[in-house]
């Protein structure tokens, strides 16, 4: 069948609509122009026969279920069922063939046949003039899915959102857990280096007192001692300095955001820490074995307690390496004994002597030594590894919650052709000057080598550069 079109306007009547006398042709109506058969008859046959009618009744309703099948799965998968600025190829050309290597193809794919006959019979609406109940249903369910995808949208949403949502009851757990462990985690440091130091003055300090020379024991002695002392007073500033905390109430601080949970002005640097429950300048991280934040005013102090416990640890575990052989022999030597012993009285007679033993003193000995040397290689392998890590972030003027931001907006603007430069990076030597507070030479001694309890410089919510620092022009803020 055919279809015969005046260049005049078209009508508002509908194909199968007639408008009394006027012939098909007249007033520039669209009409069907049928076979000579069906003139014949006087029946315009497809759009007066009743059948018909119902026929096409289930085809709509059917096209309206469908629709609404797929607009449903169309959401659930995130894809644009509808494009209106497209032409009907172009659509079928879009889903069917853009990227087919990748997911999105795929889902396309499955849903292809569905989609397919969804386009056709919504072809045949547009192109034959709908009936107005249609294209209202298709217009309201546009209408709808684009206000539920606007209450659904949420610019900060993605991956990352829904992997911390995911493990929210994760992060709470160990948040508790942390809290509450942090003063077994402590105790534990204490017990752990006090039998350190007990096995030195015990077992160690006997041995090398009769087997070292005088200038070879001054050495040890005053190292060990000067080692010792820089342990425990830093580790003791770590635990009892606050890291510093952003006065609150206050309107004058110069700040860069508001902290969605403590809900106050949140200056440079400053983060908020779940496990305190507030936020900390200049934080780095929460540490279990300080039960205490790494912040601005403690940051010297947990970097310094890294660095010389793992001094101490190489120390001990290389000049003990001798004692350790010996004894890890002598251990040996005490299991074949008991070995042998265990042997002799099976089969014991009176004219056989029993094997020489080992005293108690001696065998704990032994074990204290190879105990010392395990522990303290242990030590020096993973804290040095740590202590590492936080040298080079100190080197580039960074801290560990700052090198994860700064990599991220390094990225974006490298894709925008630009050029990221950390504003608190003023040079390696710069910035270790600024993280011990060395002002002049003789504070590499002073601050450095000896225990000190100065402050370092700023006040934690204001980053101007010290004097002697070599100047230097920021562009770019982090936070």
């Amino acid at each position: 069948m055919a279809f015969a079109v005046c260049p005049c306007s078209l009508s508002r009547l509908s194909p199968w609509e007639t408008d009394g006398d006027l012939e098909p042709w007249e007033e520039g109506r669209l009409w069907p122009v049928v076979s000579s058969s069906l003139v014949a008859d006087h029946d315009y046959g497809l759009w007066k026969n009743d059948s018909s009618r119902h026929l096409f009744s289930v085809i709509t309703l059917a096209g309206v279920s469908l629709l609404v099948f797929v607009g449903l799965i169309d959401i659930w998968l995130d894809f644009p069922l509808l494009h209106p600025s497209r032409s009907f190829i172009q659509q079928i050309f879009i889903e069917y063939f853009h990227e087919p290597g990748t997911m999105r193809g795929q889902r396309s794919l499955l849903l292809g046949p569905a989609r397919l006959c969804l386009r056709l019979l919504l072809l045949l609406g547009y192109r034959r003039r709908c009936p107005p109940l249609l294209r209202g249903l298709v217009q309201r369910w546009r209408y709808g899915k684009v206000c539920l995808r606007s209450l659904l949208y949420n610019s900060f949403g993605g991956s990352d959102t829904a992997v911390d949502a995911a493990f929210e009851p994760v992060y709470w757990l160990v948040d508790n857990v942390i809290r509450w462990f942090g003063v077994v985690f402590v105790v534990l440091v204490i017990v752990l280096t006090g039998s350190i130091v007990a096995i030195a003055y015990l077992c160690v300090l006997p041995l090398i007192l009769r087997t070292y020379s005088v200038p070879r024991l001054c050495w040890h002695f005053f190292y060990s001692h000067w080692n010792l002392i820089l342990i425990v007073f830093h580790y003791y500033q770590a635990i009892t300095t606050p890291p510093g905390y952003p006065p609150q109430g206050r309107n004058d601080i110069a700040m860069v955001s508001i902290c969605k949970k403590c809900i106050y002005p949140k200056p440079a640097r400053t983060h908020h820490c779940s496990i305190c429950n507030r936020c900390v300048l200049k934080m780095d991280h929460h540490c279990p074995w300080l039960n205490n934040c790494v912040g601005h005013y403690n940051h010297r102090y947990f970097f310094s307690f890294c660095f010389f416990m793992t001094l101490g640890c190489v120390y001990c575990s290389y000049g003990s390496w001798d004692l350790f052989r010996e004894a890890y022999a002598a251990i040996e030597k005490m299991k074949q004994l008991d070995k042998n012993k265990l042997q002799a009285v099976a089969n014991q007679t009176y004219h056989q002597t029993p094997p020489p033993t080992f005293s108690f003193r001696e065998r704990m000995t032994h074990k204290s030594l190879v105990y010392l040397w395990f522990l303290c290689s242990s030590v020096a392998l993973a804290l040095g590894a740590l202590t590492i890590w936080h040298a080079v972030l100190i080197s580039r003027g960074e801290t560990s919650i700052e090198r994860h931001i700064n990599k991220k907006e390094r990225r974006r603007l490298q894709a925008k052709g630009r050029v990221f430069r950390n504003p608190y990076n003023y040079g390696c030597l710069d910035n270790w000057k600024v993280f011990l507070g060395v002002d002049t030479g003789r504070h590499w001694l002073t601050r450095v080598l000896l225990p000190s309890s100065h402050l370092p410089h700023g006040n934690g919510m204001s980053w101007e550069p010290p004097p002697w620092v070599t100047a230097h022009s920021a562009s770019v803020m982090a936070v």
